[in-house]
C-alpha cells in the first residue's frame, strides 16, 4: 500500500502545482473578479400626473400641481460589460411602470438610463431614452383625459438627484411620452415627481 500513498501524494502535488500555474497565468483582475449583480437599483416614486402641457418644461406657468395621482416602480439593471454599451457611456437598461390611481393614463416603459455625478459629489444628473406603452385613449378622449394617438410612443426622462447613503438615492424626475406626430393625435403626457431608489 506504500506505493498507493506515494501515487496519491504525487497527484495532489501535481494538481496543486497545476492550479498555481494556471492562477499565475491569469490577470490580477480575473483572480479577484466579483460578478456584478443583475439588478443595479430599484426605485419607487410618487408623481403629479399630466403636470406640464408640452415636451420641454421651459415655461413654469404651464405647470399644474393638482393631480398627485401616480406611483411608479422602476428596475434598473447593471450596464452590460460589453463594448457596445461602453461606447455609448455604459447606460443601465431599465424597465418601469407609472400607474395612475385615478383611472387615467398608465405607462409601461423600457429604455436606457445614463447617470453622471457632478464633481465627485453625491449629486447627479441623469437622462433616459426608450419606448413606452400607454393605456390611454388613442383619439377622441373625454375631458380630463389625453388623446395619445399611438399605443407605443417615445419615452424620455430627465432627473436631478443625490445619493443619501451607500444604498439610498432620491431623484426629482420629469418624464414625457409622445409620438412625435407619427399618429393622428399627439397630446403627449408629462409627469413630475420624486423617485426613491435602493441600490444593490
Amino acid at each position: 500500500m506504500g506505493w498507493l500513498r506515494a501515487l496519491l501524494g504525487a497527484m495532489i502535488v501535481c494538481g496543486s502545482g497545476s492550479a498555481m500555474a494556471q492562477e499565475a497565468l491569469l490577470p490580477p483582475e480575473a483572480i479577484f473578479f466579483e460578478p456584478q449583480p443583475l439588478i443595479s437599483e430599484v426605485r419607487l416614486g410618487f408623481h403629479f400626473h399630466d403636470a406640464y402641457s408640452g415636451f420641454l418644461p421651459t415655461r413654469p406657468e404651464r405647470f399644474e400641481f393638482e393631480r398627485l395621482q401616480d406611483i411608479s416602480l422602476d428596475v434598473l439593471f447593471s450596464s452590460p460589460d460589453i463594448d457596445a454599451f461602453r461606447w455609448i457611456g455604459s447606460p443601465r437598461p431599465e424597465l418601469g411602470a407609472t400607474i395612475n390611481l385615478d383611472g387615467k393614463e398608465n405607462l409601461v416603459h423600457l429604455g436606457l438610463t445614463w447617470q453622471a455625478h457632478l464633481f465627485d459629489s453625491p449629486v447627479f444628473v441623469e437622462g433616459s431614452l426608450g419606448l413606452a406603452a400607454n393605456s390611454g385613449y388613442l383619439n377622441d378622449a373625454p375631458e380630463g383625459y389625453r388623446s395619445m394617438g399611438c399605443r407605443v410612443q417615445f419615452y424620455e426622462r430627465f432627473g436631478v438627484g443625490a445619493d443619501l447613503g451607500e444604498n439610498l438615492s432620491a431623484t426629482l424626475t420629469y418624464e414625457h411620452t409622445s409620438n412625435a406626430e407619427l399618429c393622428s393625435a399627439n397630446a403627449g403626457l408629462s409627469n413630475l415627481g420624486v423617485r426613491l431608489g435602493w441600490k444593490f
